[in-house]
């Protein structure tokens, strides 16, 4: 989907999806002391939000115009709530993470979650954010995982965009220390979803 079919999505309804932030980026980032924050392809926000609440300055990039403008409509709603101790907020851009020319070495975190692109242009957006983390810095994936198809629910039905281990190994490998890899699990209702989650820490 292009970024006039993501915002013809996103103008159908007050929220395409939920409001509470993806349990796998909780569960991989709430230890994580804040800092600078890369969102890369960031939807409606959930994710941005809720690291800005826990004092994260977040750049939050989409494609989707109505994506950005409902992000940054959040984030003015929550102001007072996001800059407590004067340290959270979210700078919501649109801009095509494909091409998006992320300052080198300069994020404590950079998370992508549910991107899901052709092999070759995610090869490219991976290694953006692997440049994109300041050494120490964290690395952390969230996606549909290719063994959804067969065995899970929900999520896009190409496999050509679905994400897996070996895949995000071989682009963060060469740059970054690997901490979890893995096929995780999610209830979806009375299903279960089949999620790719990877955390690494820039070398």
């Amino acid at each position: 989907m292009d970024a006039e079919a993501w915002d013809e999505r996103y103008g159908t309804a007050e929220r395409v999806w939920s409001a509470e932030p993806n349990r796998w980026v909780v569960r991989e980032a709430a230890g994580l002391a804040p800092g600078r924050a890369l969102d890369l392809a960031a939807g409606e926000g959930r994710n941005a939000l809720w690291l800005a609440r826990r004092g994260w300055r977040v750049d939050a990039v989409d494609f989707s115009p109505v994506a950005v403008r409902r992000i940054a409509d959040a984030a003015a709603r929550h102001a007072q709530d996001l800059g407590a101790g004067g340290r959270g907020s979210v700078r919501a851009e649109v801009a095509d993470v494909t091409r998006y020319p992320a300052e080198e070495a300069a994020y404590d975190l950079v998370l992508l979650s549910y991107l899901h692109l052709p092999a070759p242009e995610m090869a490219g957006v991976l290694g953006t954010a692997c440049r994109a983390a300041r050494p120490g810095g964290t690395l952390l994936l969230v996606g549909h995982d290719a063994a959804n198809l067969a065995h899970g629910t929900g999520g896009p039905q190409d496999p050509g965009v679905l994400t897996d281990v070996g895949q995000v190994r071989a682009a963060w490998e060469p740059c970054a220390v690997l901490l979890v890899a893995e096929v995780a699990r999610r209830p979806v209702g009375d299903a279960v979803a089949l999620d790719t989650v990877v955390r690494a820490v820039r070398r």
